[in-house]
Order: structure tokens, then sequence, then C-alpha cells
């Protein structure tokens, strides 16, 4: 046979407005300034579908759908409808955790993303829990510019009981002052940097160990230091709440110039992989780096900024903060490097095949914290654990719950089988 393809080309098509519907409380430039498609100019699929992305990035959104209906009468105009379902803008998030040894641990703050719906970010952060005190004052404005150059301020009062947390005998009081900017690469490239001013009291428990007594004793223990902070981030994620495809990645620099107290820097790297296998099945990858060194007169990482690993957000199955090397007393101490990472198989549970309010996972958790003077990186040292979990975007707002194995651990680490968390909206 002989196939014949007869193309008749049509005129090309114009956008002749953009409609925007649903934003009762965000401010109609704060949609239109994440549209990349613009108004009198070509219609073009792959700009609208990044504007469409864009804007579910943004947090603000529970839903955006997109429509280009036909202008009557102009074969050769469509229209833009951008309709919005927005979500509370405002959060009060309450953390919850199970200790065998402390029993339950609260802690709160309040934030809103999109304050008056201008898109600027204000951060009231309150936390009494047995370890921190906590009072967090911050604001965040992504479009200080028109060019989408942010900047933003923080003012904070920290106080840390590390022996609440099952780790080293210590605690600290910090007080700083920063201000940071950020500066828009490409679409999905960013580059930020911040200057902190920081005063540190650093105390000695009850019962100090061998290494906290020598680092006072070198150190001192009220520290000024002058900290510039470097970070690039790269977000394809097809949502900022529950991505399906994309990939997050995040590298992060610190350091205390000279004529600070302390001289030391850190380097840390985020990877997060989402790959959709199915309608229903995403594949998720994450892996983490750190790393940190003293240099000039500080001949090693201070104690209280050293990686820690264990709990939810690294190796479930281990008590937060509990893995790595141990001091003279047998707590946790940290390490000068850390390395963790996942495998997560994201799905529906079998009542439901709702994506965008709840999932479950079945997951793989690996990694530890490594200390320069204790051998430093060892692969052997891994821990591994395996489970599942479920995250809940539920009506009082975000739960999540894992069940986790420990597969690899020794008679030192804490486990710790169930954990959860969850938080409320307003």
């Amino acid at each position: 046979v002989a196939l014949t393809f007869f193309v008749d080309p049509g005129k090309r098509v114009y956008v002749r407005r953009i409609n925007i519907a649903g934003n009762a409380l965000t401010r109609d430039r704060v949609v239109r300034r994440e549209i990349r498609q613009m108004e009198s100019t070509w219609f073009a699929a792959d700009r609208l579908k990044l504007s469409r992305e864009r804007l579910q990035r943004t947090g603000y959104f529970d839903s955006v759908a997109i429509e280009t209906p036909a202008v009557p009468g102009s074969p050769d105009q469509i229209d833009v409808d951008v309709t919005l379902q927005e979500k509370p803008s405002g959060s009060l998030l309450a953390g919850v955790g199970f200790s065998q040894s402390q029993g339950f641990l609260f802690n709160a703050s309040i934030s809103q993303s999109n304050f008056f719906g201008t898109g600027k970010r204000v951060t009231l952060g309150v936390n009494t829990s047995n370890v921190n005190k906590l009072y967090e004052l911050a604001f965040q404005n992504p479009y200080h510019t028109l060019d989408g150059i942010s900047r933003g301020f923080e003012l904070s009062y920290r106080s840390t009981d590390y022996e609440d947390l099952d780790v080293t005998n210590y605690s600290t009081d910090e007080a700083r002052a920063g201000v940071n900017y950020g500066f828009p690469l490409s679409e999905t490239n960013r580059l930020n940097f911040a200057f902190n001013l920081r005063q540190l009291d650093f105390k000695l428990g009850v019962t100090p160990s061998s290494e906290l007594l020598d680092f006072v004793d070198t150190y001192g223990d009220g520290f000024l230091d002058y900290e510039l902070r470097t970070s690039w981030k790269h977000d394809s994620r097809d949502s900022a709440i529950f991505p399906r495809d994309g990939v997050l990645t995040e590298l992060y620099a610190s350091a205390t110039v000279p004529g600070s107290d302390l001289t030391y820097f850190r380097l840390e790297y985020r990877n997060r992989v989402y790959i959709p296998l199915s309608r229903h099945l995403t594949l998720s990858g994450n892996l983490e780096l750190g790393a940190g060194d003293g240099y000039g007169d500080t001949g090693a990482l201070p104690l209280f900024e050293h990686f820690f690993a264990g709990g939810p957000r690294t190796v479930r199955g281990f008590q937060a903060y509990t893995l790595g090397p141990r001091d003279s007393n047998g707590d946790p101490l940290g390490g000068n490097a850390k390395m963790t990472g996942n495998l997560e198989l994201l799905f529906p549970p079998p009542f439901s095949s709702d994506l965008d309010s709840l999932r479950l996972a079945a997951f793989l958790d690996f990694g530890n914290v490594f200390l320069k003077d204790r051998g430093g990186f060892d692969a052997g040292e891994f821990r591994y654990a395996s489970g599942l979990g479920l995250s809940w975007l539920s009506p009082i707002g975000a739960l999540t719950l894992s069940l986790a194995y420990p597969l690899k651990s020794e008679d030192i680490d804490d486990t710790e089988v169930f954990q959860f968390s969850f938080g409320t909206t307003f």
C-alpha cells in the first residue's frame, strides 16, 4: 500500500487574554508573575505546562486547572483560563515524636506563606519542647524585584538542651540576626546568599564527657561568629506537596569568616528524584551528604555543628539523632561527616486512588554519621531499615506515620519502630 499525508497548515494561534479565577485571597499579580505564557503572543503549549508547574510549586494552591477556549468569531485566537483552588496559606504546625526514653514530645510554629495574598512569607516560630526553646521572626519576599530576586530577614533566639535528645550532655543558647538574597538563574535553578551574625553560649551539663571538657578548655564557652552562607537549588518537580515527577537538588555551603571566635565550614548536598512508573506508582530516591571541618585556629568542626542521623527524616527505625560515634559517657556525639539515603515506592492505599492527599510508601533507609578522629567514613558502618510509611493531608493537617524494622543495627543503637508527626492548617 501507499500512504499519502495531506497537511493543510492553519493559522498560528494567539492568546487574547489570560483569565484567572478562584484566587479569593491571592492577589492577581502573584499568580500572573508565575505564568510564562504572555497575552497577545503566540500560544506555546510548553510555556503553559511550565506555568502550571510553577503555580503548583508555590504551595499556595491545592489544584491548578488551565483551559484554552477559542475566541468566538476569531479562528486564530484563544483565551487561557486559569482556575485555582486555594489552600490555607497559614499553618500551625505541631510535631509529635515518641522516644523510648522521653515519651511524647511536642513543638509548634505559626507561619503565613502567602501573607494577605501577597506571596510574602512571615514566620513566627515558638517551640516549647523539652529539647528546644525557639523564638523566631522571619520575613521572606520572593519577588523583591520584578526579575524574581528575593530578600529576607531573620531574628531568632534558640535554647537547645542536647541531653534531652539523648545525645552528649551540653546545651546552647543562640541569638541570630541575618539577611538573605536569592537570584533566579533559570526557570528551575536558583542561587542564594546570606549573612548571619550569631552569638552562642556553650554550657556543659551535669556529667560532661571528656570530649566536652576538652572542647571548652581549648576554645572557651562563648562565641561571636560572622557567618556566610550560599546555596544552589534545582527544582523541576511537578508539585511541591506530593510530587510524582522531577528532581529536587540542593547544595549548601557555609563558613565563618576570619575574625570570628571559631573558624569552620560545612558543606551539604541533597538530591531527591521522582520517577513515575505508572499512573499510580512513583519511585523516589533520596541521597544526603554532609561534611565539615575547622580551619585556622579551629582544629575541628565545633561540637554544636556536628551532623546527626536517625529518625523520621533520615534513617527510620532508629531514634532521632542517635546514630554514629559515642562520647566517653556512651552518648551520641554526632560527626563531621554524614551520608544517608532512601528508596521509596509511592502508591495509593487499596481503598483510594487519590495520590493528591493520601499515599503509602514502601521504603529502604540507610546511612550513618562519622568522625574523622574515629576512623572517618566507613560504609561498613551503615545502618539499614525498611518498612511502610503513610502520608495524609488530612482535614487537621499533614500526618505522617512510619513502621520501620532495622535490618542492620548494633547493641549500642537505640531503635524505634513506630514514628509519626502531624500538623494543622488555618
